[in-house]
C-alpha cells in the first residue's frame, strides 16, 4: 500500500473560485504585454531592465520552490529517511514553483518569440551567467517533472513504468541536487556582475554564490514548514508537527552560518557603519536582518520547534527575510544612477499574483486527486 494518498476532496470551493478571478485578472494584462509590448503594462526603463517579474518570479520565486531540493539532500545524501513523508509535497511545489520561474523568464522577454535561442549552441553566450541560470533552471524543471513522475503513475496504476523509473531515479535525483547548487550560486554571481550598481552591504563580491545557497537552502526548509503547517489547518489534517520540529535544526545551524558570513564580510572590509547610516539601505538591512534572527532565536528553543504555532511564525519570517534580503539586493538598494526610478505598475503586479494563484488552484488539484500528501494513520478529520 502506498505511503500517499489523495484528499477526494471537492475541487471547487469559495477560495478556489477568489483563486481563479485574480488569475483571470493576471491573464488578461498578461495578454496585453504580449500583443503591445512591456511598455504598455510595466514601468521598465534603461536603468531598470527588470523589475518584479524577474526578482519575484525568478530570483525569489525559485528560492522559495527550493523545498524539494532542501529535503532531496536531507533525505537522499544524508539519508534522514523519516523525512520523506514530506518529499512529494515540496517536490509538487518546487516544480509549480519553477514553472512559474520559468514563465516570469519568458514573459519579461523583449523579443520572446526568440526564446528557443538559449537552447541554440550556436546562439549562446557562453560568458553570461544568466545563460547558465537559464539553462539550469529548464533543465531543473524538467528533473522535478521526473521526480515528480512517479505519484502520477501510481495514480493510474502504471505499476511496470513505475518499476522502470525507480531502477534510474537515483540519477535524476542526483541532478535534482547539482542543478539548484549551480543555478542558485549563479543568481549570487549575478551580483557581482552589477558592481557599483548593488548596494556595498549586499556586493559581498566572491562571496555572494555562497549566500545564494544557503538562502535557498534555509528558504527550502521554511517552505516545507511553511506548506505543512497550512496544510493541516486548511485540510484539517493531523499535524505533521514531529517531522517540522527536526527541520527547524536545520534551519538554525543554516542561518547561524549565514549570519557569520554575512556580517563577518560586513566587518572585514570596513562596512559596519554602513548599517546605521540612517537611510533605505540601513532600514532595510536592519529589518533584514531581525527576520533573520527571529526565527533563530525562537528555534533554539526544543520546546519551541515542538509548538506548532511558534514553528510557523518562525518559518513565515524565514521566507520574508530571504525574499526580502534578494529584494533588498537586486531591486530596493540597487542604484543605476541618476535619473532612474522604478516602482511596479498595476498591471506588473497583476501578472505576479495572477501567476501564484495558478499556482496555488493547480497545488489544491493535484493533492486532491493525486497521491501527493502522505497517509494519515488514524484518519482525518470531516472536510469542511
Amino acid at each position: 500500500m502506498s505511503h500517499y494518498q489523495p484528499l477526494e476532496r471537492r475541487i471547487v470551493t469559495m477560495p478556489f473560485l477568489f483563486l481563479g478571478v485574480v488569475a483571470l485578472i493576471g491573464l488578461y494584462y498578461l495578454a496585453e504585454r504580449f500583443f503591445f509590448g512591456m511598455g504598455s503594462v510595466t514601468n521598465l526603463n534603461g536603468g531598470y531592465p527588470w523589475g518584479i517579474w524577474v526578482v519575484y518570479d525568478i530570483v525569489v520565486g525559485t528560492a522559495l520552490a527550493c523545498g524539494g531540493y532542501a529535503l532531496a539532500v536531507t533525505v537522499y545524501v544524508f539519508n534522514k529517511g523519516q523525512y520523506h513523508p514530506l518529499v512529494r509535497p515540496a517536490l509538487l511545489a518546487s516544480l509549480l514553483g519553477y514553472a512559474l520561474g520559468g514563465i516570469g523568464a519568458f514573459i519579461d522577454m523583449g523579443r520572446w518569440w526568440q526564446f528557443y535561442n538559449i537552447f541554440l549552441p550556436w546562439q549562446m553566450n557562453f560568458n553570461s551567467v544568466m545563460l547558465e541560470v537559464g539553462l539550469c533552471v529548464a533543465a531543473y524543471i524538467m528533473v522535478l517533472m521526473i521526480e515528480f513522475m512517479p505519484t502520477v503513475l501510481e495514480k493510474f496504476k502504471a505499476e511496470k513504468l513505475l518499476k522502470m523509473l525507480n531502477k534510474v531515479l537515483f540519477f535524476v535525483i542526483a541532478l535534482g541536487v547539482l542543478l539548484p547548487t549551480m543555478h542558485q550560486s549563479s543568481l549570487g554571481t549575478m551580483l557581482v556582475a552589477m558592481g557599483w550598481k548593488i548596494h556595498p552591504l549586499w556586493q559581498t563580491l566572491h562571496l555572494q554564490p555562497l549566500l545564494a545557497v544557503l538562502t535557498a537552502f534555509t528558504m527550502g526548509f521554511a517552505i516545507v514548514v511553511f506548506e505543512g503547517s497550512l496544510s493541516s489547518v486548511g485540510f484539517r489534517r493531523r499535524p505533521e508537527t514531529h517531522l517540522l520540529s527536526g527541520l527547524g535544526r536545520f534551519i538554525v545551524g543554516l542561518i547561524s552560518i549565514y549570519l557569520v558570513i554575512r556580517f563577518g564580510e560586513i566587518l572585514i572590509n570596513g562596512k559596519f557603519g554602513l548599517i546605521f547610516a540612517g537611510d533605505l539601505a540601513s532600514l532595510m538591512f536592519i529589518i533584514e536582518t531581525a527576520l533573520f534572527v527571529y526565527p533563530l532565536v525562537v528555534l533554539l528553543s526544543p520546546r519551541a520547534r515542538e509548538n506548532g504555532r511558534l514553528l510557523l511564525w518562525a518559518a513565515v519570517a524565514m521566507l520574508f527575510a530571504g525574499s526580502l534580503y534578494r529584494f533588498n539586493a537586486f531591486l530596493i538598494t540597487y542604484d543605476p544612477g541618476p535619473g532612474y526610478s522604478y516602482f511596479p505598475a498595476m498591471p506588473e503586479i497583476m501578472v505576479t499574483v495572477g501567476l501564484v494563484a495558478i499556482e496555488i488552484m493547480i497545488f489544491l488539484f493535484v493533492v486532491k486527486k493525486f497521491p501527493v500528501l502522505p497517509r494519515e494513520e488514524h484518519g482525518s478529520a470531516k472536510a469542511a
